[in-house]
């Protein structure tokens, strides 16, 4: 039984979600928008406002939490440097889930996420 697990399998073992996850939450800080299929955007989305909350905080105890899961240092700079002042003044809803059209091969949904209120 699942109860109490909040977390999206995504038919993926443990090792390879925590990667897949990181790898997306670098692309997501890096670039503010990504292209992804439903179920991972979901689980990004609530993965990526936390990192965000973190970088609100800005000390560093919240940057070396935010290094568990982002290893790239250029990417967490950007994130304490730019981003959290940016939603400083916002409680919430950082990203946006935009759904797109089906994805060619396979029919699955894709969504696109970005950060709300970027430049350009």
């Amino acid at each position: 039984m699942r109860h109490g697990k909040k977390k999206a399998r995504l038919n993926r073992s443990h090792s390879h979600r925590k990667a897949m996850m990181s790898n997306m939450m670098t692309s997501l800080f890096e670039h503010e928008v990504i292209s992804t299929t439903s179920p991972k955007a979901r689980e990004l989305k609530r993965r990526a406002e936390s990192m965000i909350t973190f970088a609100k905080r800005g000390d560093l105890h919240a940057r070396r939490q935010v290094l568990r899961f982002i290893a790239n240092k250029r990417v967490v700079a950007k994130l304490f440097d730019e981003l959290g002042p940016r939603y400083a003044e916002r409680n919430g809803g950082y990203t946006r889930i935009v759904k797109s059209e089906p994805r060619r091969g396979d029919c699955a949904t894709i969504c696109i996420v970005e950060l709300v209120d970027r430049p350009g």
